[in-house]
C-alpha cells in the first residue's frame, strides 16, 4: 500500500507544485463582530455559468488567523491545472479561529462514536452563514455543494452533514468522526470516507462505526482504508483520481 500512495503523490506532485496559493483569493465573512477568513478558489470561465461549491475544511494544526495555514494540506490538489480543466469549482477553505473547532461533538459515554451537542460552533455557524451568502452572490450551482474536510476537518465534515442534512450533495470526510445516532438523516448523501488503519490521532473504529451505521440505514458510502498509515491518509485521498472524478458527478 505504501507503494500505491508512493505512485500517486508522485503522479500529483508536479500538479500540485503549479498550484499556487495566489490561484486563492484572500477573503474574509463578518457577522455580529464575528469574523471567518477564507480563502477563495474561483474558476477562469464565464461568471454567467453555475459551479459547483467545494467546501474544504482543515484539520487542527492549521487553526489561526493568517489566512495562509489551511492551504498546507489536500486543497491545492482542487487547483491543478488537470483538475481546473476537468472540474472548474468555486472552492472555499476557511479558517478556524486558535482553540476553537469545526465541530461540537462530545465523545459518548463507551467511546466508540460520538454525541452531536444541539448548537454548532462559532466557526461552523459561520461557515453555514458564508455558504448563504455565497448562494446568493456568486454563480454557485446550489444542487452541487459538497463538503470535505480532514482530522478535525472529518469531524467537522460529519457535524455539518447531520446539523444541515439538506445542504450538501457530497462529502468526502477523512479520517473523522460523527454521530452514529444521525446516521439515517444523511444516508441520502453520497459519501466518501477515508482511513488509516494505523492513525494514532484519531482512531479509524471511528470513521468505521459511521461507515456501518450508514450502511444499516441504508446509504451505500464509499469506503477507503489505507494499510500502513497513519493519520496523513489525506494524502492518499486527495490525490485519488477516482474520488475527483466521483464526486463532481454527484448532484442533489
Amino acid at each position: 500500500m505504501k507503494t500505491i500512495l508512493a505512485f500517486l503523490l508522485c503522479a500529483t506532485a508536479t500538479a500540485i507544485a503549479q498550484a499556487q496559493p495566489s490561484r486563492f483569493s484572500r477573503e474574509k465573512f463578518i457577522e455580529n463582530g464575528d469574523t471567518l477568513f477564507y480563502r477563495q478558489l474561483f474558476p477562469d470561465a464565464n461568471r454567467q455559468r453555475k459551479y459547483p461549491l467545494v467546501i474544504f475544511l482543515h484539520g487542527s494544526g492549521e487553526r489561526g488567523n493568517d489566512n495562509d495555514a489551511q492551504l498546507k494540506w489536500g486543497v491545492m490538489n482542487f487547483a491543478t491545472d488537470q483538475n481546473m480543466i476537468a472540474h472548474p469549482a468555486i472552492v472555499i477553505a476557511p479558517q478556524c479561529p486558535e482553540h476553537q473547532t469545526w465541530s461540537s461533538l462530545n465523545p459518548d459515554r463507551n467511546k466508540k462514536g460520538m454525541t452531536l451537542n444541539p448548537e454548532p460552533s462559532k466557526p461552523m455557524h459561520l461557515l453555514i452563514a458564508l455558504i448563504h451568502q455565497l448562494e446568493t452572490t456568486m454563480p454557485v450551482d446550489t444542487n452541487r455543494i459538497y463538503i470535505t474536510g480532514l482530522s478535525m476537518g472529518g469531524y467537522g465534515t460529519f457535524d455539518a452533514l447531520e446539523r444541515y442534512p439538506h445542504l450538501f450533495a457530497a462529502a468526502v470526510p477523512v479520517c473523522g468522526a460523527g454521530d452514529t445516532s444521525r446516521a439515517a438523516s444523511i444516508a441520502h448523501i453520497p459519501m466518501w470516507i477515508y482511513l488509516g488503519a494505523e492513525d494514532p490521532a484519531v482512531s479509524p473504529l471511528f470513521g468505521l462505526a459511521m461507515f456501518e451505521a450508514l450502511t444499516n440505514a441504508g446509504a451505500h458510502p464509499g469506503f477507503t482504508q489505507y494499510p500502513e498509515v497513519g493519520h496523513f491518509s489525506w494524502l492518499g485521498a486527495y490525490s485519488d483520481p477516482l474520488m475527483m472524478e466521483w464526486l463532481f458527478r454527484q448532484h442533489r
